[in-house]
C-alpha cells in the first residue's frame, strides 16, 4: 500500500510539473487540465513500471508513447496543437540525476581523484549514468513523436468518427 501511494505522489508532482512547463510555455488555461492528466498518467506508467522492477528506459518510452497517442485526439478535441499537450508531460521525465552524476564523476575524475582504482570506478560511472541519461532521452524522443507521425490528423479524426 505504501508504494502505491508513492507512485501516485510522485505521479501527481509530475502532473504538477507539467503543468508548470505548460504555464512557462504559455499554454491555454483550458489545456492545463489535460495537460496535468497526461504528466500525472505518464508518471503513474513509468515509476509503476519501474516498480515492478522495469528498467527506467523502458519505463519512461512507454511512458512517452502515453503521452504521444492521447495528445493528438485530445488536440483535436480541445482545438489546441498536439505539441501543447506533449511536451510539458514529457518535460519532468528527462534524466536529470543521471546527468548530474555524470557530470559529477567527470569533475571528480578530472580534478580530484588521483588513485588509479578509483579513476576507473569513476569511467565507469560516467559510461552507466552518461549512456543511462542518452537512452532515456532518446527514449523519451521517439515515444513522444512517433505516435504522433502515425497518428496524423486525417487518421485521427476518422478515429473520432
Amino acid at each position: 500500500m505504501g508504494a502505491f501511494i508513492n507512485i501516485l505522489a510522485s505521479s501527481v508532482w509530475a502532473g504538477i510539473a507539467a503543468v508548470g512547463f505548460a504555464v512557462l510555455f504559455n499554454a491555454p488555461k483550458r489545456a492545463l487540465i489535460t495537460v496535468f492528466g497526461l504528466g500525472a498518467g505518464a508518471g503513474i506508467i513509468k515509476f509503476g513500471l519501474m516498480h515492478i522492477g522495469l528498467n527506467v528506459i523502458l519505463s519512461s518510452f512507454l511512458a512517452a508513447v502515453f503521452v504521444g497517442i492521447l495528445s493528438m485526439p485530445l488536440s483535436h478535441r480541445i482545438h489546441k496543437p498536439p505539441v501543447v499537450f506533449s511536451i510539458p508531460p514529457v518535460i519532468p521525465m528527462i534524466p536529470g540525476y543521471f546527468a548530474y552524476e555524470t557530470v559529477l564523476s567527470i569533475m571528480k575524475f578530472t580534478f580530484v581523484e588521483t588513485d588509479p582504482a578509483k579513476k576507473i570506478d569513476l569511467i565507469n560511472a560516467i559510461f552507466h549514468n552518461g549512456f543511462t541519461m542518452l537512452f532515456v532521452l532518446m527514449a523519451i524522443t521517439i515515444g513522444v513523436s512517433f505516435p504522433m507521425l502515425l497518428l496524423r490528423r486525417n487518421s485521427v479524426k476518422k478515429l473520432e468518427a
